[in-house]
């Protein structure tokens, strides 16, 4: 079975628009001469249905993109838009209900509720949202994710790369326009870890997702149509249909890049 997304072509052809869009956005941490430029004026327009991966070193901004493309923070300047919603100036109640209803979030840590069952955990930002559950849709995700008979469990009962696979279907369940991902294989060994890659670029091929990947790790960022390199908070290189031993090569050069 193949998840149906929101309605989308699964052919990346037919997909129109961007999902995620920074113009000009800079982030500065601190005032004065304590001043620290996490991200200089960065644009980039992320279509609907791709899997675009983001590297650089320590320090160049990374986790500051993702924080400011997902609408976690605000950008000092510039303007971010998740589809058709532009997110600047936004309040955090309504950043809230935004991240609710057009973003889901997989991270290194998978953030699962002890006391929930996976069933109760991957519907949890519908009952947050107060949204009612589809069961079909519900369903159909726990077999895709390969969670089929484990829904009464609780987080406890899973191996790690079970409780990411719960990660993943709680990131769908609200059909969001993007996937948010922070070194989601951090914590997992090389098997377990392909197969949650593999998972993440079955949602973009078969379902029309669109999945951001935050990563240090080639292999990682190999699974993605793009990958972004920042250095020193600004994008300045990119591959398209990039390979680990590509990635790893370019990643090497990132300092004269940004020079």
């Amino acid at each position: 079975m193949r998840i149906r997304g929101r309605g989308r072509s699964s052919e990346r052809g037919n997909m129109i628009g961007q999902a995620v869009r920074l113009d000009g956005v800079t982030k500065t941490y601190g005032r004065g001469g304590q001043a620290v430029t996490a991200l200089n004026n960065v644009s980039v327009e992320i279509p609907r249905g791709t899997f675009t991966a983001v590297m650089g070193p320590s320090g160049s901004g990374k986790s500051t993109f993702l924080h400011c493309a997902a609408g976690l923070d605000q950008p000092t300047s510039g303007a971010v838009r998740i589809a058709d919603e532009e997110l600047t100036g936004m309040d955090e109640t309504a950043l809230t209900h935004l991240r609710r209803r057009r973003v889901g979030f997989v991270f290194q840590a998978f953030n699962l509720v002890p006391a929930l069952t996976v069933r109760q955990n991957i519907t949890l930002p519908l009952r947050l949202a107060g949204a009612r559950t589809d069961r079909r849709w519900l369903d159909e995700i726990v077999q895709r994710v390969g969670l089929t008979g484990r829904v009464d469990h609780r987080p406890s009962q899973l191996s790690g790369g079970q409780q990411q696979r719960v990660a993943i279907a709680r990131a769908l369940i609200t059909r969001p326009d993007v996937i948010f991902g922070d070194e989601p294989t951090g914590a997992l060994d090389t098997v377990t870890a392909k197969e949650i890659l593999t998972l993440l670029r079955a949602c973009v091929d078969e379902a029309g997702q669109t999945v951001v990947l935050v990563t240090h790790d080639p292999v990682a960022a190999s699974y993605s149509h793009r990958v972004l390199f920042l250095a020193d908070g600004r994008i300045v290189d990119h591959t398209d249909r990039p390979t680990a031993d590509q990635i790893a090569e370019r990643m090497t050069h990132l300092g004269a890049w940004s020079s």
